[in-house]
């Protein structure tokens, strides 16, 4: 489980700054905070669909935009990452999904910072434990369960 006194150096960058409104730092800052396991530097920037698309083909050969993008870099003494999100993915999943944007905002920021430490969900066994270690910290910020659908 996460740290709660875990330092964090948070980077937070807008290409459209009307996506500012939405992702207010001290909520970011909470949301990255909660599912480190220790001292972090994380820089989340949030963009357009043709800039995600760009960065998802150009890393992982798949050309479309998707949700969170994770960049690791380091996973100790410090965790270093950059974390990209897609705003017009991540607007329309939250509507698809009936849910609140803050919290798929949420759930997307703790999945990416898991990422950033190592965690996977690449077979079965890891998928079942990572859904479980993000569902707990979502439940633990005020979020329901991101997989109860």
């Amino acid at each position: 489980m996460a740290v709660p006194s875990a330092s964090l150096t948070l980077s937070l960058q807008f290409a459209d700054a009307t996506d500012r409104a939405v992702l207010p730092r001290h909520k970011v800052a909470r949301w990255v905070r909660s599912a480190l396991e220790l001292p972090g530097e994380i820089t989340v920037r949030i963009v357009g669909a043709e800039e995600g698309q760009a960065l998802n083909r150009d890393y992982r050969a798949k050309d479309y935009a998707t949700n969170v993008l994770t960049f690791d870099y380091s996973h100790a003494p410090v965790v270093a990452a950059d974390l990209v999100l897609c705003a017009p993915v991540v607007q329309r999943e939250a509507r698809e999904l009936g849910i609140p944007l803050e919290a798929h905002y949420a759930h997307l920021l703790v999945h990416g910072t898991l990422h950033a430490q190592g965690h996977d969900h690449e077979n079965e066994p890891e998928a079942r434990a990572m859904e479980a270690h993000e569902t707990a910290l979502m439940l633990a910020l005020g979020f329901a369960d991101p997989y109860a659908r």
